[in-house]
């Protein structure tokens, strides 16, 4: 067995699709009209994909239901501020944006909990401890995610990426959900100070 690997492993995977199969079964008729707003507010298309690393750095496309409109410097639109309208910070708050994204653990590349995949242009700036992030698959929710979402710093969000690694169990990811759910009810930590969304990772210079 891979050192990195546990057997809860394989039981977390078992418990992703069973309940990401639930889930995304129950969510459609949501996802459906979730879908139509962003057409009728945001334009198409509809979903939002990007690569992203995941598990041992493989890179998977991640779905999302799009919550920007294009870049039009002609209209100004150029920051995630100035594209992100107020329909957009809703999805987001909401977390609606992410329901898509149970295609993806479906597929295998996430899970509901884990730490979140990142840009895949962060890979290189990581150090050895931060690049173990990756020993598991990333999440739709991590520990970083309910211990304040975007209003942490990299650091702090690093932390618990590597404690969720080091300590994963039913009863961690059981806690994550729960706090999820309270996360996205009270909609805390949506956006970091002075930031539409999460502050670009620089590096070595965040740990300064």
């Amino acid at each position: 067995m891979n050192p990195q690997r546990r057997p809860y492993d394989l039981v977390k995977r078992g418990a992703d699709l069973l309940v990401g199969t639930v889930v995304l079964v129950l969510s459609s008729p949501l996802q459906l009209v979730v879908a139509v707003l962003v057409a009728v507010n945001l334009g198409r298309p509809v979903l939002f994909r990007q690569r992203r690393p995941g598990r041992d750095g493989h890179i998977f496309t991640i779905l999302k239901f799009r919550s920007m409109v294009d870049i039009d410097e002609s209209r100004g639109l150029v920051t995630d501020e100035e594209r992100l309208p107020r329909f957009g910070r809703l999805l987001r708050s909401t977390s609606l944006d992410e329901l898509p994204a149970l295609i993806n653990v479906l597929r295998g590349d996430m899970s509901l909990v884990g730490p979140r995949p990142l840009l895949e242009s962060y890979l290189s700036l990581y150090t050895p401890e931060q690049a173990r992030r990756h020993e598991v698959r990333p999440g739709i929710t991590g520990l970083a995610q309910v211990s304040g979402r975007n209003a942490t710093t990299w650091k702090e969000r690093f932390a618990h990426d590597i404690y969720y690694v080091d300590h994963r169990s039913a009863k961690l990811d059981l806690w994550i959900l729960w706090r999820t759910v309270r996360t996205v009810l009270a909609r805390n930590g949506v956006s970091a100070d002075n930031s539409a969304t999460m502050p670009e990772f620089l590096g070595h210079q965040e740990n300064e």
